[in-house]
């Protein structure tokens, strides 16, 4: 699946602005739409504070609306951006629904399941394997994520 580069910044710049909108709920900035067809079909950000629920990270929660919305638990024909690289649970959940393609703009050297510390999404033992870019818009995506720490540490 060829995307060109111009339409993954704009859905990575959509998957932004679902971070800031995390971010203003006190949520870490992160943010992920689910585009088919041109078009986003699905988008959310973080909330897991807002929920109280750990698995309420932004990627789970666009792709449970994308399944909605396609009346399907299959994504095929589908691309998730997000503003981080996903973890386990989120990578697991990718490949579980069958998403032809993930884009996610920072790297989480600390988490990240998609090249930082294994690659869940594109195991070879596992029956489906998405295609992967990393790294789009990064430093907007990094920026907005180190900045909201910064301001939450004391001193």
């Amino acid at each position: 699946m060829t995307i060109p580069a111009a339409d993954d910044e704009r859905w990575m710049s959509a998957a932004l602005e679902r971070a800031r909108i995390a971010e203003r709920a006190g949520d870490v900035p992160i943010g992920a739409v689910v585009v088919r067809d041109g078009g986003i079909i699905a988008q959310a950000e973080n909330r897991t504070v807002r929920a109280q629920d750990p698995t309420a990270h932004a990627e789970v929660l666009a792709i449970r609306d994308a399944a909605a919305a396609l009346e399907s638990w299959r994504l095929t024909g589908c691309t998730l951006y997000v503003t981080l690289e996903p973890c386990a649970m989120c990578a697991g959940a990718i490949v579980l629904a069958r998403l032809d393609r993930l884009v996610f703009g920072a790297w989480d050297p600390k988490a990240g399941m998609v090249g930082s510390l294994g690659d869940i999404v594109r195991h070879p033992r596992l029956n489906h394997r998405a295609e992967v870019l990393g790294g789009v818009l990064e430093q907007r995506s990094a920026e907005l994520l180190t900045q909201f720490f910064r301001d939450r540490r004391p001193g």
